[in-house]
């Protein structure tokens, strides 16, 4: 099948923005992530890792951590470029 047909659209997509308080990069990845997100009308949310034991222990060292459908994506800094091409696939 082609990967046109393949291609799941927007709205069926999630990215989760994992950071915390008064974290400049992840101040600079919200931008980004917002931008994208809000350009290809794709929802998005933020998770704070101050109150999720789970995944404070799982990204402490990472954060900002971007997941695609659950999925980590990236971490530390956020590429528009590689953002866009990851939820157009």
């Amino acid at each position: 099948m082609s990967p046109l047909f393949r291609r799941r659209p927007p709205r069926d997509r999630l990215v989760t923005l994992i950071r915390k308080p008064g974290c400049h990069l992840c101040d600079d990845a919200q931008v980004v992530v917002e931008k994208v997100c809000g350009d290809l009308g794709v929802p998005w949310e933020q998770k704070d890792i101050t109150e999720d034991r789970e995944l404070h222990d799982q990204y402490w060292e990472q954060i900002p951590v971007v997941l695609v459908d659950g999925r980590q994506h990236t971490f530390w800094r956020v590429n528009e470029d590689r953002l866009r091409k990851a939820l157009a696939d």
